[in-house]
């Protein structure tokens, strides 16, 4: 049955010129038919390059305004209208702004992981992958990170010579991960690589032989001599990785890293959204529009 589906959506996608794009963190039915595949912002900037007017994102709604702020003149359905992202969601764009009114000369550093108001009110947003490379190159020696404090952290200890604000906030999957998970895991697996994500709280990361993006991780597996991994980010990167490399073995780092809001969209949420019987489309104001893409511009300027 799933093999039908699938071969409904992708006539379906043609004949309604709809471009799929999905987080790597989706199920493997529904990366399968994606035309796009990545973290959020390489959704975003895929989508730009193609033809399609219309495209359905499989992922959580900060993703998809994220992809409308860089298409705006393009038509964007979240899958699935409940998908979001609590770490998003955790800071009110009034704190940032009142922080900004108090802390002239301070810039506010987003995690691209925010939605579409909070980033509106920042002045460069980063990925985990560009976070590092995009506060050195900031001429400021203080920030404020927001609003994940494992991640700026992380970009705290890589960058001694600069001062990082960091406020409560973080992806609450990642953090659930405990040092005795980690060295568990490394009992268990003795020898393989641990390759871990900077969400991760400091006390689990300091355990890693390699620290990134899902990206990053996905790029290390795939490059390695190792034969044996444990991933340390949603569990479904451990699973995508074990279809490609079947002559390597990779373990999830632990059981607590599911996302319940990525595992909400299911391949038949797709279907519907691409034939117009489901998903939400986003609509954000112009003035939304032009504030938050600044710091996405900023990003880009400051990553290239």
């Amino acid at each position: 049955m799933i093999r039908e589906l699938q071969d409904k959506i992708i006539a379906l996608k043609k004949e309604k010129g709809v471009c799929l794009v999905a987080h790597t963190y989706q199920a493997s039915e529904i990366l399968e038919v994606a035309d796009i595949k990545g973290d959020s912002f390489q959704l975003s900037v895929g989508a730009q390059k193609v033809p399609e007017q219309t495209i359905v994102l499989a992922g959580v709604r900060f993703m998809a305004e994220g992809v409308k702020l860089l298409n705006p003149e393009k038509k964007v359905i979240l899958a699935h209208p409940e998908a979001g992202c609590p770490m998003a969601e955790q800071i009110a764009p009034a704190r940032v702004a009142q922080f900004k009114q108090d802390n002239p000369g301070i810039p506010v550093v987003a995690y691209i992981n925010t939605t579409a108001e909070l980033k509106a009110v920042c002045d460069v947003c980063v990925t985990s992958s560009t976070a590092v490379k995009i506060v050195s190159r900031m001429p400021e020696n203080e920030i404020l990170f927001i609003p994940d404090c494992n991640l700026g952290d992380y970009v705290q200890r890589q960058l001694p010579d600069k001062k990082v604000n960091l406020w409560l906030g973080g992806c609450h999957v990642h953090a659930a991960v405990t040092e005795k998970d980690v060295l568990a895991a490394k009992k268990s697996h003795p020898g393989a690589p641990i390759l871990i994500h900077p969400e991760c709280v400091p006390d689990v990361v300091k355990h890693a032989d390699f620290v990134g993006s899902t990206s990053a991780i996905l790029d290390y597996a795939a490059q390695s001599d190792a034969r044996e991994f444990v991933i340390g980010t949603e569990m479904s990167i451990a699973e995508h990785l074990a279809y490609q490399f079947p002559d390597k073995q990779f373990h999830i780092l632990s059981k607590k890293l599911v996302c319940p809001n990525m595992k909400i969209t299911s391949l038949m949420d797709v279907y519907h959204a691409i034939a117009g019987t489901g998903g939400d489309e986003i609509n954000l104001s112009p003035e939304l529009m032009r504030d938050a893409r600044r710091p996405i511009d900023k990003m880009i300027e400051l990553g290239s």
